[in-house]
């Protein structure tokens, strides 16, 4: 069996970090010793933060050592009692005790530290280091006092780091990771976040956010395929939840997108974090441990599917830093830039103005401090002059997939940037934001604004029609009848983008008139894969296939039209009941690619029956069979066959009426009832392969044979072997029907003539009607019957439009 990504048999170990609000006190802790455990993860690496504030009392704690300042032993003191009093009200006073004597030799270490004339970088950095190893002590001794089997890991004895910024030594690290990791194989580890050592154990520091940096650097060194990071919101929302109303939480982010937003200061991201992330095979999720079940965001490597901007980012107090460029301009822009990067201060954004010889490049306050200092040194050799500092601004930005591509996003923001003092406005070169640096004033009003017409404005969907029979025209109507309604409702402007036939295709990016499509339909010739891959810069929020055909040459192209994110609706029945390799293909084609497939009209048209099978798995059933007369030919053949006719002669009157396929041997030979049975036993979750499935064939094998014209001369030959089933069922006391059954028991699936009683669900139907039966836990004597017309073209196209509206409201 498969086990689940998050097995603790599994070879690797899952990652987990929680940062100091999520550790800030006893009631914290507890809740994050609860989170622990309900991840069933008996051995996961949990990376920690120091509790609350507790590394801004340490850096406070030596700024006033440093300045002379006699409140330091006050800090100290006041550390102590915190910690103190952390661990007792965590913990039983057993179990709080040798804690407790570990805390005073570290308090007393502090101290002695702090007795030396001189503190040097590696004793400063010493000295920050204890909260995170006060969390990791904790966390462990409260873990297995809860029964886990836990301990607390100094991530200084394996993560080796050297220069500044610092460089991690990752073949050593991996090494020693990898000795502790067999050292304690079957037991959480909680790690220090933040620190590391160098190739002399000195205590190096990771910078700020360094924890999060420590988790998905621990993740990629130990090979682990999954990081949370647990923090005090869920994940990343469409803007600052604190300052604008109606914000949505992103379930999905890309990577490329995430590293957009951490660049330009985000709280929630930052790119160091980022990096291993980039670098390793992990999926990082970002949860709240005060509300683990609120949402999440989940960071994924794909490109995101849709253009255009998600967020909306800010910072209040960013810093402009300004100098002049006398000679060789260009040059020395590129040069200096490259310098920046390579310290770790690539600038939020700059604006280059070569007219006045003048360089801006934007940072945070607290970037903005290191890159002046640099900058101030590297003068001479920068070739650079008037280097000055200018404070009181704001940013303000739009992130996402191409967004400088967007004119009518790029043209709001540009409106309402102008109106407020205006410094510039950087596109990002690489299409993912666009950045605007103001004057500081109040931006809330701002933000909202932009927000507002984000995710207010319409979504603008690109609908692909394939086929023009019966159904598709139908369809084409009810969609002119239906679109103003749907567009109002649902927030939407549908475009029809293109409609396809036998003979060729339309595209249109202003859209196809129904009319056009259906009255003075000029298709041009189309090639496989050619005109595909030319709808890449489509333009539309999203396209949305419809296949109303029966063409198995198109869904071998599904996968195609997914890896294009285009989402499909079908009538088609072929690719959910296709052989389980190209099936299963598809299902990781459309999970991959995040694409949907919707599927309501391939059975029953209009009838709710796969909608009525998802809603009893939701509220719990378990399918245990389905049954049922699926095919409309075969139940009106069934209803009026009692002798007084031949079989033959209620075939050839339902052939005259239109009720069966062109050849009726596509009805009689059970092949379509088959494909039904197999896209609901698939529905319910069964993997049903369509060559497990007993199917008998009405037609004699002589008549399958022959061409249509030689088969309706010899359509008597049906009668012999159909009146003989329908004496044993009379002599049954019973009716003759055509039935397909599943037993998800068994995993048992046929389809073909059976006898039912008179009393039967089956028994009585208006002729033409399907009737499906679903047994489940609680509706196992007394099935659930669905009964109805199971065919024709309105309700066909019924279904294709109530896919339709279900997909639009999928897209917020």
């Amino acid at each position: 069996m498969t086990k689940h990504p998050y097995d603790a048999g599994s070879h690797w170990r899952p990652v987990h970090k929680f940062g100091g609000s999520s550790l800030g006190d006893a009631a914290c802790f507890h809740r994050v010793a609860g989170i622990i455990q309900s991840q069933q993860q008996a051995d996961a690496l949990i990376v920690v933060s120091a509790s609350g504030k507790t590394t801004n009392r340490l850096i406070e704690l030596l700024n006033l050592f440093v300045s002379g300042d006699s409140a330091a032993a006050i800090m100290l003191e006041g550390l102590y009692s915190f910690q103190q009093q952390l661990i007792i009200n965590t913990l039983s006073e057993d179990q709080a005790t040798p804690l407790l004597a570990l805390l005073d030799e570290d308090i007393s270490r502090i101290a002695a530290a702090l007795e030396t004339q001189r503190l040097d970088e590696y004793q400063r950095n010493f000295i920050q280091s204890f909260g995170e190893l006060w969390s990791s002590r904790l966390l462990a001794k409260l873990l297995n006092c809860q029964g886990v089997s836990a301990a607390s890991l100094d991530a200084r004895r394996f993560l080796r780091v050297s220069g500044s910024p610092v460089q991690v030594d990752d073949d050593y690290s991996r090494q020693q990771l990898q000795h502790i990791l067999a050292e304690h194989a079957g037991q959480v580890l909680v790690v220090s976040g933040f620190i590391a050592a160098d190739a002399e154990g000195r205590t190096r520091l990771l910078g700020r956010n360094g924890s999060d940096f420590s988790a998905t650097l621990l993740a990629a060194l130990a090979d682990s395929t999954h990081t949370t990071i647990w923090s005090d919101v869920p994940g990343v929302f469409s803007a600052d939840p604190r300052r604008v109303q109606d914000t949505q939480l992103l379930s999905r982010l890309s990577l490329s997108e995430a590293a957009e937003l951490a660049r330009l200061g985000s709280p929630i991201l930052h790119s160091r974090t980022l990096g291993p992330v980039a670098d390793s095979q992990q999926q990082l999720m970002l949860r709240s441990s005060y509300h683990p079940n609120d949402g999440h965001t989940r960071i994924l490597r794909q490109h995101p599917r849709e253009p255009g901007a998600r967020i909306v980012t800010s910072v209040d107090d960013a810093v402009l830093i300004e100098m002049t460029i006398s000679s060789g301009y260009q040059e020395k822009v590129n040069a200096l830039t490259e310098w920046l990067t390579r310290r770790e201060l690539a600038p939020l954004a700059c604006k280059r103005r070569p007219e006045r010889k003048l360089w801006q490049i934007a940072y945070t306050q607290e970037q903005a401090a290191q890159a002046f200092s640099l900058l101030r040194d590297h003068q001479p050799a920068g070739g650079f002059e008037d280097l000055q500092e200018r404070e009181g601004f704001s940013l303000v930005a739009l992130v996402g997939k191409g967004v400088t591509a967007q004119p009518e996003q790029c043209l709001h923001f540009y409106h309402a940037l102008n109106e407020l003092p205006l410094e510039f406005i950087q596109p990002a070169i690489n299409g993912l934001s666009l950045v605007g640096i103001v004057r500081k004033v109040p931006i809330e009003p701002l933000l909202q604004r932009l927000h507002q017409n984000l995710f207010s404005r319409p979504k603008r969907i690109g609908l692909l029609l394939f086929g023009r029979g019966n159904i598709g025209q139908a369809w084409l109507k009810l969609y002119q009848q239906q679109k103003a309604r749907v567009e109002q409702q649902l927030n939407v402007h549908l475009t029809l983008y293109g409609a396809f036939g036998s003979k060729g295709g339309m595209l249109a990016s202003q859209g196809l008139e129904v009319e056009r499509v259906l009255n003075d339909f000029q298709p041009q010739d189309l090639v496989w894969p050619n005109w595909l891959e030319g709808l890449a810069e489509h333009g539309f929020d999203q396209l949305v296939a419809l296949d109303f055909t029966a063409s198995d040459h198109l869904v071998q192209y599904y996968p195609d039209l997914v890896e294009q994110h285009i989402h499909i609706i079908a009538a088609n029945k072929l690719a959910g009941a296709s052989d389980q390799d190209f099936y299963l293909h598809l299902k990781q084609c459309l999970a991959e690619h995040r694409v949907q497939f919707l599927s309501s009209a391939t059975v029953g048209a209009g009838l709710p029956v796969q909608s009525s099978i998802k809603h009893l798995q939701q509220s719990g059933e378990h399918v245990l069979a389905i049954s049922g007369i699926f095919s409309g030919t075969l139940s009106w053949l069934f209803q009026h066959y009692d002798g007084s006719q031949s079989f033959s002669e209620l075939v050839l009157q339902a052939w005259q009426q239109g009720l069966t396929e062109p050849d009726p041997r596509q009805d009689l030979n059970g092949q379509d009832v088959k494909r039904k049975l197999v896209i609901l036993a698939r529905e319910a979750g069964f993997d049903l392969d369509p060559a497990q499935v007993m199917v008998q064939d009405l037609v004699p094998e002589a008549l399958a044979a022959l061409d249509k014209a030689l088969f309706f001369e010899q359509l008597v030959e049906l009668d012999q072997p159909l009146a003989k089933a329908l004496a044993a069922a009379e002599a049954q006391d019973g009716v003759l029907r055509h039935v397909a059954r599943f037993d998800a028991q068994s995993g048992k699936a046929s389809v073909g003539l059976e006898v039912v009683s008179n009393g039967h669900a089956f028994a009585h139907l208006r002729p033409g009607d399907n009737v499906y039966a679903i047994e489940t836990t609680h509706y196992q004597q007394n099935p659930l019957v669905i009964q109805g017309p199971g065919a024709g073209r309105e309700v066909t196209a019924g279904a294709m439009q109530a896919d339709l509206w279900s997909l639009l409201a999928s897209f917020k």
